[in-house]
């Protein structure tokens, strides 16, 4: 019996020569990387997945040298049987016939969903219909005046209340600081006072674990690698309930645990609300967070098209999910680009002194300074182009189709557009398009210029453009003005700062800094 398995293994590779060719030079290949190599070689069996292991250390660089070697969009191709085939593009047209022409025609997939499907049915999976109505909502609440001031202000009281107390212990202290992980915590705070209407406290001079931001991250760790890996490979950890999938299910039930708890004593506060209201024969007092926007206004219109729990439970995830993380990440790659470019840095501080009112004696600066910083402008825009927080955006063909550059879609094709990639390209962005250069964003009479985004997807094109996205912008714009005006952030170690290679775009190891508290008696060219 010892003896019969390795025979019976044999024959099988003298039947299939191909596949003995194919372990051989997977097997050769690993030994002997070409990593000088960029065009990857479509094997037997195992296809063109010997490349992305050789390069898997700098996976978004290598993706884009590839795309912009072969002309903007290949077909890749995955071992077999593991689905891993796609249509890989940064192509700008291909993107904007996708994304917008015959945005019919593509859409999330059940496959999608399925890797997601924490996320249940809110807007960031849903198609078709159910999206159309969900996005009409969101639109209806981010349009809104008094909310978009209320996430201003959400965002300038924890900078100045959480944020700058936090740098100015480290910087007495000339303690090192994690960037990232303190942006982290901000963000996870702004947000849930953004979309549940409370502050968790996450950002505070103890640094607390908070249960909620840690089952967040747990779980988005486990969609990463569910994402990243074949579907078969997941699915088995997920029957079995082993290693991320049973750290995915843990954060699953404190997540869902904590949203329940919320919602069920936000529509009580809001029941006893109404009553009282009715019997004093006033208006029911307004507040502006999305839970209490959409149990006040969208429910009732929902009945019928959804289950208002889950609804809410869905949305309010997505909406958690989508504004926590990429504010941050913006914020951690923004320091790292200025501290490789103090003449960058110089200039923000010339236009935060021209622009910051005599009146204004606190850390931070208010909407109306901040509307009127161009150059700063151009350095966050900047940032997102070279460091989008989401790499890629992939979608489903519904029906066969022919793309722009030429290439042939089948109806359940995948096509990934690399958003990094798409900000490397010297066609979009010129001879420079790997220097960081604010001024690029700044048109001839001085106002900030408008590049399509179709060219510049950082937040989506076409339908499902971001909605919040200039929302999301200004709140950069508040963090990174009051971080530069009062402090001097030194990079510590910078050859370790890396972009992690998952779907979101974050630092490998964080960021460790030293802050320095500015003189705010000098002038800032000699800051």
């Amino acid at each position: 019996m010892a003896v019969a398995w390795p025979l019976r293994m044999l024959g099988f590779l003298q039947a299939y020569p191909e596949i003995l060719v194919s372990i051989a030079c997977f097997v050769l290949l690993l030994l002997f990387p070409r990593r000088h190599s960029v065009m990857p070689i479509n094997w037997p069996v195992v296809g063109m997945l010997p490349a992305i292991i050789v390069h898997f250390h700098r996976l978004h660089d290598y993706l884009a040298d590839l795309l912009l070697r072969v002309g903007c969009t290949m077909s890749f191709r995955g071992p077999w049987f593991l689905g891993m085939d796609m249509v890989l593009s940064c192509d700008p047209a291909n993107v904007n016939h996708v994304l917008s022409g015959n945005f019919a025609n593509y859409r999330k997939g059940v496959e999608f969903n399925e890797v997601f499907d924490i996320l249940g049915d809110g807007l960031f999976n849903a198609d078709a219909e159910s999206w159309r109505i969900q996005r009409k909502l969101a639109h209806n609440y981010i349009g809104d005046r008094s909310f978009r001031s209320f996430v201003a202000t959400a965002t300038r009281e924890k900078t100045e209340k959480g944020l700058m107390p936090v740098l100015l212990l480290k910087s007495e202290r000339e303690e090192a600081a994690e960037l990232q992980d303190l942006f982290m915590r901000l963000s996870f705070d702004v947000t849930c006072r953004m979309v549940f209407g409370v502050d968790p406290g996450c950002l505070s001079a103890n640094l607390p674990a908070i249960p909620f931001a840690v089952a967040i991250d747990d779980a988005w760790e486990a969609l990463l690698f569910r994402h990243a890996v074949p579907k078969s490979c997941w699915k088995i950890l997920k029957r079995l309930n082993v290693g991320t999938e049973n750290k995915l299910a843990k954060a699953w039930e404190v997540i869902d645990h904590f949203i329940s708890q919320v919602i069920s004593e936000r529509r009580e506060e809001r029941r006893v609300a109404n009553i009282n209201a009715d019997q004093k024969e006033t208006s029911t007092p307004m507040m502006n967070d999305l839970l209490t926007s959409y149990i006040d206004n969208v429910v009732e219109e929902i009945q019928g098209k959804f289950e208002p729990h889950k609804f809410l439970r869905d949305n309010v995830l997505t909406f958690m999910i989508a504004g926590r993380d990429g504010f941050a990440i913006c914020l951690s790659w923004f320091f790292w680009l200025l501290s490789k470019n103090p003449t960058a840095e110089e200039k923000i501080l010339e236009e935060l002194a021209l622009h910051r009112s005599r009146e204004n004696e606190s850390m931070v600066f208010d909407a109306e300074e901040i509307g009127r910083m161009v150059y700063l402008h151009g350095a966050v825009c900047e940032t997102l182009r070279l460091f989008p927080p989401v790499p890629y955006e992939e979608k489903t063909a519904v029906n066969p189709d022919v793309l722009p550059s030429g290439m042939k879609v089948e109806p359940g094709d995948k096509i990934l557009f690399s958003v990094y990639a798409m900000g490397r390209m010297e066609e979009i962005w010129g001879k420079d398009c790997m220097e960081f250069n604010p001024g690029r964003w700044i048109s001839e009479d001085g106002r900030p210029k408008h590049v399509p985004a179709y060219k510049f997807m950082v937040f989506n094109s076409g339908p499902r453009i971001c909605p919040g996205r200039d929302i999301a912008v200004t709140q950069i714009k508040t963090v990174v003005a009051a971080v530069v005006w009062n402090f001097r952030v030194e990079v510590l170690d910078r050859q370790m700062v890396a972009p992690k290679n998952a779907v979101l775009l974050r630092m490998q190891n964080g960021m460790m800094v030293k802050l320095r508290r500015r003189d705010r008696g000098c002038c800032p060219q000699s800051i």
